[in-house]
């Protein structure tokens, strides 16, 4: 296999360096073709030597790329860098290459060692075509430099015609391509230098002291593949010694190197990643099309069309196939490239429209695919204990975002929910909650999930807090309590802590809950803080948990809220009102939803809800407290049946009286009937109340009438457009004109007619019919009888 007359083949005596673009598809095969012909005895490979124990790994069927390297800092998990490879990459070529052939193959790059820990510098440096952290410097771009030469002006589409578009496997001197490549760069670096890449001398310095080595032991049927920028280097004539010099001092972390999935999406260079690429999707199909690239192509894009519901048939795939051919003869240009297929899909398949081509765009130029690695490659135990609860809840991690909907009822989906917030919790945003399309109850939860690579790193990281996920986010929760220094951020963290399902954690947040809640004096945070305990209450019927010290918490905070309100509700200005009402809005909830669990608080506090309408009582008749909050405390009473309507409609006849200052009297009806509370029905409803508004509002001074009119239109701007026409058609009409003896009869349910409209009640008995599955006849006849009754 390694014989003397297949090197011969190579071009002269010394190391076959194959200069290659990183993740390109020409690259790969002309990898493939210049190792088939000179059948190296070893293959050296531009990587983190440490990596040379995972090698092997590459061979296995469970591993499907795209993939990456992943080395982090043992003592820092967060530090890592990533050396991603698809399956079009040479470098990935070149190792299955090696492993079938049964070829020695290693890593000759920096030490990931030495790059890790270089990365606490102030200048990171991203290695080539590895770690995607860190600041760029602005350095020479090969490509776009070797373009520029030739006149084109898109490195992509350059590319693309001297590579791409070669002959391939008709190639008469599969060695040529890499001598021309290798010319070019020597070229940029006589010109150019490092190319503001001030530590590749470093990086290319160590690669000659791994290519000595190599050929000390094998001899001189070596092979190399690197990026082709450092080819001029690794032929560049340099003693050990002053190599030794340069990586002499260098400073060192201990780092941990595996297998990760790796995206299309991540190795787009739109990222951020350094070398990325433009369309990781199309040139994947470059590579795996074993002919007619551009018609399978487009077949491709119109079945992702077709999937999408629009209407594409064959006739349009052979009419693009024919424009994409024509716009690559009018160009110049030996193949159709990425820009005509693009443009010929544009103006065929997509008929001019920029819609569908950005949905082809992304799921094909760019694409989903999601590599696997198998589960024999390193991994530390949280990651080995977050795959073996994929696997029992079926939740496969996906490169595509999708929502999932959990029924909380259910124990798969109950499991699901609580791994996926303890991710959160963890900080591993695999899913992120979403607003749910159906129900609101709390037995229902939907979730956006998206699986990118760096999850790897963040679950690394996290693993410094326990071994399982379990007992990882207990740990967290737990450090994080001890350190939070606000109510609000310690409460959250007690929600989170129910719906994650940590019962061990709880003591611990209980405990800093109590601490700060008896510290903070401020009434707004311990509003703020109230609502999200008892939203936490609710999960307990739920998710089983015992909320029992949870809701005694909650009741002792309800309590000094209920203190502290009036006093902090004083001499506030408009801002601070506006601010306090989102409280006090807040706290009503809270208090109506702890009110059914109070009895778990102990005794004295099976009355919270009457203590908090007391409250409310007493804001309602201060007037030092500002008018938006004693309107809103009047119409939450009224709502509660605490206050006859008779009674709110003489605390808004006294508000709005003369004497009252218009500015105060526009903020008392912003609290009453403003927000997203009903207030607009309630005035279509109660005519009494719109009247008191309607005689007020048209006496309002002219020269008050400028500082109180933003108000009045914020408050009823909220309303829905049916409810705003409905009270203008009352106004119009003169409201309350029935109750002032004008029309209609008294005694009548303000806002209604005082006798029943038979024809519009007419009009809904078909559907009402068709609801109820009557049949035609009598019976039917009998229910609608029945139904007019009802209405009656």
């Amino acid at each position: 296999m390694n014989d003397d007359t297949a090197w011969r083949r190579s071009p002269g005596p010394g190391p076959l360096l194959l200069g290659v673009r990183h993740h390109g598809p020409g690259s790969a095969r002309a990898v493939r073709a210049a190792l088939d012909a000179a059948r190296p005895r070893v293959l050296l490979i531009e990587g983190p030597p440490e990596a040379d124990a995972l090698i092997p790994l590459a061979a296995d069927p469970e591993m499907r790329p795209p993939v990456a390297l992943l080395a982090h800092a043992v003592d820092e998990p967060g530090r890592s860098a990533f050396w991603p490879l698809a399956d079009f990459s040479p470098e990935w070529v070149a190792l299955r290459w090696a492993l079938e052939h049964e070829v020695p193959a290693r890593f000759i790059d920096l030490p990931a060692t030495h790059t890790l820990a270089w990365e606490r510098q102030e200048d990171p440096c991203e290695p080539d075509g590895g770690s995607g952290s860190g600041q760029q410097q602005i350095r020479v771009d090969p490509l776009a430099a070797l373009a520029e030469a030739a006149g084109y002006d898109d490195p992509e589409r350059w590319w693309e015609d001297v590579v791409e578009h070669r002959g391939g496997a008709g190639e008469r001197d599969v060695f040529a391509p890499f001598a021309a490549v290798a010319d070019a760069m020597g070229a940029l670096r006589e010109t150019y230098g490092a190319g503001g890449r001030d530590r590749d001398p470093v990086r290319e310095a160590h690669m000659r002291l791994r290519l000595r080595a190599a050929q000390r032991e094998f001899g001189e049927q070596v092979a190399v593949v690197c990026g082709a920028w450092h080819v001029p280097a690794l032929h560049a004539k340099s003693t050990v010694a002053a190599d030794r010099e340069l990586l002499k001092g260098l400073p060192k972390v201990k780092a941990d190197l595996t297998w990760v999935p790796w995206t299309n999406r991540r190795l787009a260079r739109a990222s951020g990643y350094g070398a990325g690429i433009d369309s990781p999707g199309w040139y994947g199909h470059l590579f795996r099309a074993p002919d007619r690239p551009v018609e399978r192509w487009l077949t491709k894009v119109a079945g992702l069309l077709r999937e999408e519901d629009r209407i594409v048939s064959s006739a349009h795939v052979i009419e693009a196939v024919r424009l994409a051919e024509t716009l690559a003869v009018m160009r110049g240009r030996p193949l159709p490239g990425l820009g005509e297929t693009t443009d010929a899909v544009r103006a065929v398949l997509c008929e001019g429209s920029d819609v569908p081509l950005a949905l082809v765009q992304d799921r094909l130029v760019v694409g989903d695919v999601l590599g696997e690695v198998p589960e024999a490659a390193p991994a530390v135990p949280l990651q080995r204990d977050l795959a073996r609860e994929q696997r029992r809840l079926r939740l496969k991690p996906e490169a595509l975002e999708r929502e999932l909907e959990l029924d909380l009822r259910k124990e798969t989906d109950a499991g699901r929910s609580r791994l996926l917030h303890r991710l959160r919790l963890l900080g591993v945003g695999w899913g992120e909650p979403a607003q749910s399309r159906g129900s609101t109850g709390t037995f229902r939860e939907t979730w956006r999930l998206r699986w990118e690579p760096e999850l790897s790193v963040r679950v690394a990281e996290a693993g410094v807090w326990g071994t399982t996920v379990e007992g990882a986010a207990t740990g967290r929760a737990e450090a994080d309590a001890v350190q939070a220094s606000d109510l609000a951020d310690v409460t959250g963290l007690a929600e989170h802590c129910l719906l994650a399902g940590l019962p061990d954690a709880l003591p611990v947040v209980m405990r800093a809950l109590a601490d700060r809640a008896a510290l903070d004096t401020d009434v707004g945070r311990l509003a703020q803080a109230l609502p999200a305990l008892v939203r936490s209450l609710r999960y307990g019927d739920v998710r089983g948990t015992d909320t029992r010290a949870l809701a005694e918490v909650a009741a002792g905070l309800a309590e000094r809220v209920f203190v502290g309100l009036p006093p902090a509700c004083a001499a506030l200005d408009a801002d601070a009102a506006d601010e306090m009402r989102g409280h006090v809005d807040a706290v009503h909830t809270a208090v109506g939803l702890l009110g059914e669990t109070a009895g778990q608080a102990g005794p004295g506090h099976s009355d919270l809800r009457l203590r908090w309408r007391a409250v409310l009582r007493t804001l309602s008749g201060r007037d030092t407290v500002p008018g938006v909050l004693r309107g809103r405390a009047v119409r939450i009473l009224l709502d509660e049946g605490e206050l006859e309507p008779q009674e709110a409609a003489r605390l808004m006849g006294l508000v709005l009286s003369p004497g009252t200052p218009p500015a105060d009297a526009a903020a008392w009806i912003e609290g009453f009937v403003g927000g997203s509370g009903g207030g607009g029905m309630l005035l279509v409803h109660d005519e009494r109340l719109l009247g008191l508004v309607d005689a007020w509002l048209t006496g309002v001074p002219a020269e008050a009438f400028t500082d109180v009119l933003p108000l009045l239109r914020r408050t009823f701007s909220v309303y829905e457009p049916g409810v705003r026409r409905t009270i203008g058609e009352l106004v119009r009409r003169g409201p309350g004109e029935r109750l002032r003896g004008g029309t209609g009869q008294a005694g009548g349910t303000p806002g209604f007619g005082t006798e029943p409209d038979t024809g519009r009640a007419d009009a809904v008995l078909p559907v009402l019919r068709l609801l109820l599955g009557l049949d035609e006849g009598e019976e039917a006849e009998d229910s609608d009888n029945d139904l007019v009754g009802a209405g009656r």
